[in-house]
C-alpha cells in the first residue's frame, strides 16, 4: 500500500518499523515535551537519518573487509592452484624419467651381471687349462731332463769303453788281442740300463723306430766290428741327447710364452672385468638413488594433488560466496541511498519556514496539536485536466513490460512529488539504460569472442591429442609390437647371436676334435712309413752288403790261391733268403707306397677341412659383427623411442590439462554468456520501450499545466528580491538592473537599448 510522510514514500521497512514502535510506546513524536509535531517528526527523521549513514559507514567498512579477503584468498588460491599444477605436472614427469631410466639401468646391470659371470668362468677356465699345462709341461721337463742325463751318462760309458775314434786301442786289436776285459764288460751292461732309462724317460717324445733301432744296437751281438757299432750307437745317443736339449728348450719357450699370453689374457679379462663392476656398482648406486629419489617425488606428488584439490574446493566455494555478498552490498547501497533520499527529502518538505508557517496554522501540527502520527496522502489538489493527464501517464508508465525504473517513476509521480525531480530522474534513467546497453553490448560481444577463441583453442587441443595419441600409439608399436617392435628385434638379434656364437664354438670343438683324430691318423702312418722303410732299409742294405761281400770273396780267389776250407755246404755263397726278400721288399715297397699315399689323403683332407673350417668361421665372425651392430643400433633406435614416448606422453598430460583448463573457464562464464546471448535482443528491445515510455513520460508532463505553474513559480523564485519590480515587466530596465545588482544609469550606459533607459 505505501507509507506517504507528507507525500514521500520510505521504501524500506526500518522506518516504518520505528514510527510504529515509537508510537506504540505511547512515545510517538515525543521526542522533546514542548515540540510540535512536525518538529518531533523532523527530528527524528533526521535521527533516522544519521542512524542510516552511520549504518552505511560500518557497512561500507566491513565489506571492504571482506572484499580484500575475497580478493586475497583468491589471488593467492588462483596462484597456488597455478603453481601447483605446473608443480604436478613437472612430479609426473619426473617420476616417469625415473622409472624409465630405473628400468633401464635394471637391463643393463642385468646384462654386466651376466657378462661379469662370464669373465669369471673364462678365467677360472683359463686358470684350469694353464694348471693343466703347467702339470704336463712340468712332467715333460722332468722326463726330458732325466733323458738327457741318462743319454748322457751312457755317451760317458762309450767315451770310457773306446766309442770314441780318436782312441789309440782299435776295438779290432782289443777283440783279436783278447783285451777285453771284465770292467768294460760292467760298462756295456751299464750303458744298456742307461740307454733304456732315457728311452723309457723320453718315451713320450721318442719315436718308436728311434727306441727300437737304439735297443737293437745295445742288445745285438757284436757280429762285426765294435767300433763301427759302438760308433754309431754313440752318433745315435748323441742325436737323440741333442734333440732332447733342443725338445726341452722348445717346450721351456713355449711354456714361458704360455705362461705370458696366459698371464695377459688374465690381466685383460681382470681389467675387462673391474671395468664391468665399476659400471655395475655405479648403476647401482644411481638406481639406489632413483629409488630415493622416486619415493620422494611420489611424496610431494600426493601432497600436491591433495593441496590442490583443498585449493580448488575454496575456491568454488568463495567465488559464489563474495559474489553474493557482493550483490548483497550493492542492493543495501541501493536501498539506503533511496532510503536516504526520501528521508532527505521528507526533512526538506517538512523543515523550511513555509512549512513551519503553515503547519502553525493547523491545529494538528501545531503547538497545540498532540497526535502521534501524521498521514498526508496528497500533497495538494489537482484540476480535472491534471488528473487525466496524471492517470495517462500512470496508465504508460503501469505498461505489461514496465522495468524496475519506470516503477521508481510510476511511484515519484503518485507521491506527487516535484516536475524537476521527475524529469532529472528520468534523464538519469535514461543515461542509465544507455550505459547498460552499452555494457549489454560489451558483454554480448565479449561473450562471442572468448567462446569463439577458446572453442577454437579446444579444436587445437583436440588436434594435437589426436597427433599425440596417434604418435603415442606408433611409439609404442614400434617399441612392443611381437613382430616388428624394436623389443622383439633385439630379442630375435641376441637370439642369433647367441646362436652364432654357439655355431663357433660347435664349429672349433668339431675341428679340434677333426685335428687330434687327423694328427692320431698321420702319426700312425707315419710311424708305419718309418718303420717300413726302416726295414726296406734293413733288408735292401743286409742282402746288398751280401752281393758286395761275395763280389769281394770272388775278387779274392782270383788274386791268390789260399788253401781250401774243409767241405761244408753245396753252394761256396750265401743265398739265405735272397730268393724270397726280393718279393718281401716287393710287398714292403706297395705297402709304403699306399702307406703314403694314404698319409697324403690325411694331409689333403685336414688343409680342406682347415680351408673349410676357417672360411665358415670367417662368414659366422662377420655376422656376428653384422649382428652386433645391429644390436647397437636397435638399442639405440629403442632408447630413443622410449625417450619420445616419454616426451610425447608428458605433452599429453600437458595439452589435455590446458583443454581442462579451457573447458572450466568457459563452463565458468557460461551462465552469465547464456543469459546475455539469450535476453540479449530481448533487453534491447525492453529499453527501446522503457526509453520511448520515458520519453512520452516526460513529454506528457511538460505539457501539463502544472508544469507550466510550476516553471512559472521556479521562474519567480528565481527573481528573488526583485521579484515585485520583474513580475511588472521582466523586460524593463528596472528589472534587468535589479537583477545584475548595479544602478539604472549604470545597466543603460551598458545597455542602453534596453526599455526604459
Amino acid at each position: 500500500l505505501g507509507l506517504m510522510v507528507f507525500g514521500t514514500m520510505v521504501p524500506t521497512m526500518e522506518g516504518a518499523k520505528l514510527l510504529r514502535g515509537l508510537r506504540e510506546s505511547g512515545r510517538a513524536i515525543a521526542l522533546e515535551e514542548g515540540d510540535r509535531a512536525v518538529t518531533q517528526i523532523v527530528k527524528l527523521l533526521k535521527t533516522m537519518l544519521e542512524d542510516s549513514q552511520k549504518e552505511g559507514d560500518e557497512e561500507k567498512s566491513l565489506y571492504e573487509k571482506f572484499k580484500c579477503y575475497c580478493d586475497d584468498n583468491t589471488e593467492e588460491k588462483t596462484k597456488s592452484v597455478k603453481d601447483l599444477t605446473k608443480q604436478i605436472g613437472l612430479l609426473g614427469a619426473n617420476i616417469e624419467e625415473l622409472q624409465g631410466s630405473t628400468g633401464l639401468l635394471s637391463k643393463q646391470t642385468a646384462e654386466l651381471k651376466a657378462e661379469m659371470d662370464k669373465n669369471e668362468q673364462a678365467r677360472e677356465t683359463a686358470e684350469e687349462l694353464r694348471k693343466d699345462e703347467k702339470a704336463a709341461f712340468e712332467k715333460t721337463e722332468k722326463d726330458l731332463k732325466e733323458a738327457i742325463g741318462q743319454l748322457k751318462s751312457a755317451i760317458d760309458i762309450l767315451a770310457d769303453v773306446g766309442a770314441d775314434q780318436n782312441l789309440e786301442e782299435s776295438a779290432e786289436h782289443e777283440r783279436f788281442m783278447a783285451g777285453f776285459n771284465k770292467e768294460k764288460e760292467d760298462s756295456l751292461l751299464k750303458l744298456k740300463v742307461h740307454v733304456k732309462q732315457a728311452l723309457l724317460a723320453a718315451r713320450t717324445i721318442v719315436t718308436p723306430q728311434q727306441g727300437q733301432k737304439a735297443l737293437a744296437l745295445i742288445q745285438g751281438p757284436f757280429a762285426g766290428s765294435y767300433s763301427s757299432q759302438s760308433g754309431e750307437i754313440f752318433g745315435i745317443l748323441s742325436n737323440m741327447k741333442e734333440t732332447f736339449e733342443t725338445n726341452l728348450k722348445t717346450a721351456q719357450a713355449s711354456e714361458k710364452a704360455a705362461i705370458a699370453a696366459h698371464e695377459k689374457f688374465i690381466k685383460t679379462k681382470k681389467e675387462d672385468f673391474d671395468t664391468m663392476k665399476k659400471s655395475y656398482d655405479s648403476k647401482q648406486t644411481t638406481m639406489s638413488d632413483n629409488d630415493s629419489g622416486l619415493g620422494e617425488k611420489k611424496t610431494l606428488l600426493e601432497e600436491a594433488e591433495r593441496q590442490l584439490t583443498e585449493d580448488q574446493a575454496f575456491l568454488e566455494k568463495l567465488a559464489p560466496m563474495c559474489e553474493k555478498k557482493s550483490e548483497e552490498f550493492e542492493k543495501r547501497n541501493t536501498f539506503r541511498v533511496q532510503e536516504q533520499a526520501a528521508i532527505t527529502e521528507a526533512i526538506a518538505i517538512l523543515d523550511n519556514d513555509k512549512a513551519f508557517k503553515t503547519f502553525g496554522e493547523v491545529k494538528a501540527t501545531g503547538a497545540e496539536g498532540k497526535t502521534s502520527f501524521f498521514l498526508q496522502l496528497s500533497a495538494a489538489t489537482a484540476s480535472p485536466a491534471e488528473d487525466a493527464k496524471r492517470s495517462a501517464m500512470l496508465e504508460l508508465l503501469r505498461s505489461p513490460q514496465r522495468s524496475a525504473r519506470i516503477m521508481r517513476v510510476v511511484a515519484l509521480i503518485s507521491s506527487g512529488n516535484a516536475f524537476t525531480k521527475v524529469l532529472e530522474a528520468i534523464k538519469k534513467m535514461k543515461e542509465v539504460i544507455v550505459e547498460e546497453a552499452k555494457v549489454d553490448k560489451e558483454q554480448n560481444e565479449f561473450c562471442k569472442s572468448e567462446r569463439k577463441e577458446n572453442n577454437d583453442k579446444i579444436d587445437n587441443k583436440k588436434k594435437q591429442i589426436e597427433g599425440l595419441e596417434s604418435g603415442i600409439s606408433e611409439l609404442e608399436k614400434s617399441i612392443d609390437d611381437p613382430e616388428t617392435g624394436l623389443k622383439a628385434m633385439i630379442a630375435e638379434t641376441e637370439k642369433s647371436l647367441a646362436e652364432n656364437s654357439k655355431s663357433q664354438s660347435d664349429e672349433t670343438k668339431t675341428r679340434r676334435e677333426e685335428n687330434m683324430l687327423y694328427q692320431k691318423s698321420v702319426r700312425n702312418t707315419a710311424d708305419a712309413v718309418e718303420m717300413l722303410q726302416m726295414g726296406l732299409a734293413a733288408l735292401e742294405k743286409f742282402y746288398d752288403d751280401l752281393k758286395k761281400k761275395e763280389d769281394e770273396d770272388l775278387e779274392l780267389v782270383q788274386r791268390r790261391e789260399d788253401p781250401e776250407p774243409p767241405k761244408t755246404w753245396e753252394s761256396d755263397s750265401f743265398e739265405g733268403q735272397s730268393k724270397s726278400s726280393n718279393k718281401v721288399i716287393g710287398m714292403i715297397k706297395f705297402v709304403l707306397e699306399a702307406t703314403q699315399k694314404e698319409e697324403a689323403a690325411h694331409h689333403d683332407g685336414e688343409q680342406k677341412a682347415q680351408a673349410d673350417y676357417e672360411d665358415s668361421m670367417a662368414d659366422l665372425i662377420k655376422a656376428q659383427g653384422e649382428l652386433q651392430e645391429s644390436l647397437v643400433k636397435s638399442k639405440g633406435a629403442l632408447a630413443e623411442a622410449e625417450k619420445n614416448l616419454v616426451i610425447k606422453r608428458q605433452e599429453l598430460e600437458k595439452t589435455e590439462r590446458e583443454k581442462l583448463t579451457i573447458e572450466q573457464y568457459l563452463e565458468k562464464i557460461k551462465p552469465g554468456c547464456d543469459f546475455i546471448t539469450k535476453n540479449f535482443d530481448t533487453r534491447e528491445k525492453n529499453r527501446e520501450t522503457e526509453t520511448k515510455a520515458l520519453d512520452k513520460a516526460a513529454k506528457l508532463l511538460k505539457g501539463t499545466p502544472a508544469y507550466a505553474s510550476a516553471k512559472a513559480a521556479e521562474k519567480e523564485e528565481g527573481f528573488g528580491k526583485c521579484k515585485e519590480t520583474c513580475l511588472k515587466d521582466e523586460s524593463h530596465v528596472d528589472c534587468k538592473s535589479c537583477l545584475a545588482d548595479v544602478s539604472v544609469p549604470g545597466y543603460c550606459a551598458g545597455h542602453p537599448g534596453t526599455a526604459g533607459c
